[in-house]
């Protein structure tokens, strides 16, 4: 009886499951970008009755200007120095798209304290839903150790799982878990958001215009992407182009956590974490050579970015909680 049942669980979540996969190949979430424009949207979030840092008053953001949205950031009482020597809170302010006029700020400093409030609070989103995929993986595997059974709905997820970070494939148990543990984990923000400097000219490269492309993911796909406009003879790539921001930021996580390049650098993550030290950006952005074809000189011009910038106390930087936002997106 008991066998019986767990075959017909496991046939309907099988079912749902090619449902769900059916959708997703015929309705892609990536696809041709129209010109980005900027808006602010906060998840819906019960709102707390304190919150340390900043003001929490409801405010919905209008216009698509770098001035517009400081002024936002300025009325929220968003300040990253306080989240540098503080209490390490970012509100959770996340931005679909860079203002249009980032190359007219005059001033270096202005535009990239910009650039890193816009950026930061869709990495530490990024960055919450893998804890919660890691705090999963802790609870099955220490299932899987007192030899409690793994129940259908968990197995399959944990085959999505192994799919999405390129695990090869293994029988359910812990060395299943240990495997998917060293691809979904963080990434640094001080190292995500010097990648996206480097990357996007601090958010000025007509990729970043066109595509929300802060990254410079490669992609190999004819449609829906950006052509480079001093792309190498005999080099077909495109520039991967995304509907949002928040988009292109999962889509970097998950290349630095499943790509065969980056094994070096999720090693040296996990040698971090078995220490119980903080995931550091400046000692992992040495692991990340294959990156770019500039090598070594890559590695240097991101580490003095984290470092003229005192960007490695950003890595204890957390989200926190703002009331619900009624008001419309622009």
């Amino acid at each position: 009886m008991t066998m019986s049942f767990e075959r017909s669980a496991l046939g309907f979540v099988g079912i749902l499951f090619v449902a769900l996969l059916t959708v997703a190949v015929s309705d892609p979430l990536i696809g041709a970008t129209a010109t980005p424009k900027v808006s602010m949207l906060l998840p819906e979030r019960a709102a707390k009755a304190e919150v340390v840092g900043w003001k929490t008053e409801s405010m919905a953001f209008a216009g698509n200007s770098a001035v517009s949205l400081t002024d936002t950031f300025k009325r929220m009482g968003y300040d990253l120095k306080s989240g540098i020597s503080g209490h390490n809170i970012v509100p959770r302010i996340f931005i679909a798209s860079l203002p249009s006029d980032m190359s007219d700020i005059r001033e270096n400093e202005v535009r990239k304290l910009v650039f890193f409030k816009s950026i930061l609070p869709l990495v530490l989103h990024a960055n919450e839903e893998i804890s919660a995929e890691r705090r999963r993986l802790w609870q099955l595997r220490y299932q899987i150790v007192m030899g409690e059974g793994v129940d259908p709905i968990d197995r399959l997820w944990l085959e999505v799982m192994t799919e999405r970070y390129r695990v090869k494939e293994a029988a359910i148990g812990v060395e299943l878990i240990d495997s998917l543990l060293r691809c979904a984990d963080v990434i640094p923000p001080s190292l995500a958001l010097a990648q996206a400097a480097e990357e996007s000219g601090w958010g000025t490269s007509r990729y970043v215009r066109e595509g929300n492309a802060i990254f410079g993911q490669w992609a190999f796909s004819p449609s829906g992407n950006l052509t480079p406009g001093q792309r190498d003879e005999g080099k077909s790539h495109g520039i991967r182009a995304f509907s949002s921001l928040l988009d292109s930021v999962k889509a970097y996580a998950l290349n630095l956590n499943s790509h065969r390049s980056y094994r070096e650098f999720r090693e040296a993550r996990e040698e971090i974490r078995g220490i119980g030290a903080t995931v550091d950006g400046m000692a992992l952005a040495g692991r990340l050579k294959s990156y770019s074809e500039r090598g070594m000189n890559y590695v240097r011009a991101i580490s003095a970015i984290i470092d003229v910038n005192n960007l490695r106390h950003l890595d204890k930087a957390r989200l926190g909680d703002l009331p619900r936002v009624t008001g419309p997106s622009i």
